[in-house]
């Protein structure tokens, strides 16, 4: 299949543009919030370990339990109303932090936290399950690409920018951001047409409430597709494991940067921290943005199973050296190399898998993976934040990178036969 380049999906198709620029405002907004929030629970607990750990339970858990639901929710009704709508909720609740000013009141933090990423859990099965019938078939890896490309460019920006929000403005300034950040994204999807988030045969279905199953029964129905076909069975055990060690990361770069280098080399601990998320977000970005190239060339010789399996292992192998580096700018680079290598495999699977869904079961697929990942990846930060008091962040990045690495090995055990298309047998 001849996919579209990125220059040709984004000059001719509207939609999608509109879509990629919601985004694009609101992970903005996003990461302003991920560091101001990081660095406000940081100060106001004397930089506990613990608190940090729950602020990164906050974040994961809820997104990861609500993930199934959501994920059924966008198969039955408007995924358009459904963005729309969580993105006006989360303006308004991301000005809750401006209430925080001392331990005390950091309950309202991780509530506010906890909101917010229930409302993206659906915010977030409605875009994935919309994207695909937006850019159609030969724009996917494209669209693919270009949505999980920009979210990681703006975890380099935003974060880059929300650290030095934090360090010379003040966290007030990033949470004003964030919020008018998800009213700005609510007005880009508002302008996609509602028929264009669905193909004709699902939308006919939906129109018809008489041959519309019980929610439950479309809920066990994507649990049942997600553990009986092979590859979205293997996608799924895959990210978990994968997640194992990633999840660890969020604790690894607050102790890394905000703890370990802002206290040898005189770090402000929001900007070492932002540094660190800066260097990941750029890697991830520059992997995706050379996924089209790279997928075209491992269609042509067949080679896609290799290359997702090694590419996860020496991913993991490659951030396990950042345990070595002296100084936060040579860790900043392993990240980056290492992150750059598991953005371009992360292209090439996610295609790969988006591919082998039908549209009608596409939201509860996509989301039910995505929140199993989560759940594992949300306890793996709060295990990592507790590990601190019995190991160094140099011990917990070497942990980190071998369990990431297991993923691959996961991959050729589930994926045996060389072949550009996923094996779907059960």
């Amino acid at each position: 299949m001849q996919s579209l380049t990125y220059g040709q999906l984004i000059k001719g198709n509207r939609n999608f543009r509109n879509l990629l620029a919601g985004q694009f405002i609101s992970e903005l907004g996003n990461w302003f919030n991920f560091i101001a929030g990081l660095g406000l629970v940081r100060h106001v607990s004397d930089a506990s370990p613990t608190a940090a750990g729950l602020f990164f339970v906050a974040r994961l858990i809820p997104f990861a339990i609500m993930s199934p639901i959501a994920g059924t929710f966008v198969d039955r009704f408007s995924r358009r109303q459904v963005m729309i709508a969580t993105d006006l909720a989360r303006g308004l609740i991301a000005l809750a932090f401006l209430f925080v000013t001392s331990a005390e009141d950091l309950w309202i933090a991780y509530l506010a936290t906890v909101l917010l990423h229930t409302f993206g859990a659906f915010f977030d099965g409605a875009k994935n399950a919309a994207a695909p019938n937006l850019t159609g078939k030969e724009g996917l890896l494209a669209g693919t690409a270009l949505l999980f490309s920009t979210r990681f460019l703006l975890m380099a920006i935003g974060s880059a920018l929300g650290g030095w929000a934090a360090a010379y403005l003040g966290y007030k300034a990033a949470f004003v951001i964030n919020a008018l950040s998800f009213v700005a994204s609510a007005y880009t999807v508002w302008l996609i047409p509602e028929e264009a988030t669905r193909d004709e045969e699902t939308a006919e279905r939906m129109a018809s409430r008489s041959n519309r199953s019980p929610f439950m029964t479309e809920l066990r129905e994507g649990v049942k597709y997600a553990l009986t076909d092979r590859f979205a069975a293997t996608i799924l055990i895959m990210n978990v494991i994968w997640a194992t060690g990633g999840g660890s990361i969020n604790i690894i770069f607050e102790r890394i940067g905000g703890v370990h280098f802002a206290t040898i080399e005189g770090w402000n601990p929001d900007a070492a921290v932002g540094a660190l998320w800066f260097a990941t977000g750029l890697g991830l970005a520059f992997g995706m943005l050379i996924a089209h190239r790279t997928s075209a060339y491992l269609d042509r010789r067949k080679r896609n199973r290799a290359f997702i399996g090694w590419t996860l292992i020496v991913h993991g192998v490659v951030f396990s050296f950042g345990a070595l580096m002296p100084s936060l700018w040579l860790f900043a680079i392993v990240a980056f190399i290492s992150r750059a290598i598991v953005g371009v495999e992360y292209a090439v699977q996610e295609t790969m898998f988006q591919r082998s869904l039908p549209d009608q079961i596409r939201g509860r697929i996509s989301t039910l993976d995505r929140g199993a990942e989560m759940t594992v990846f949300g306890l793996s930060s709060f295990a990592a934040g507790e590990l601190m008091y019995l190991i160094t962040p140099q011990t917990l990045t070497i942990i980190s990178g071998v369990l990431s690495a297991l993923a691959g090995v996961v991959w050729f055990v589930r994926q045996p036969r060389e072949n550009s298309e996923p094996a779907t047998a059960a």
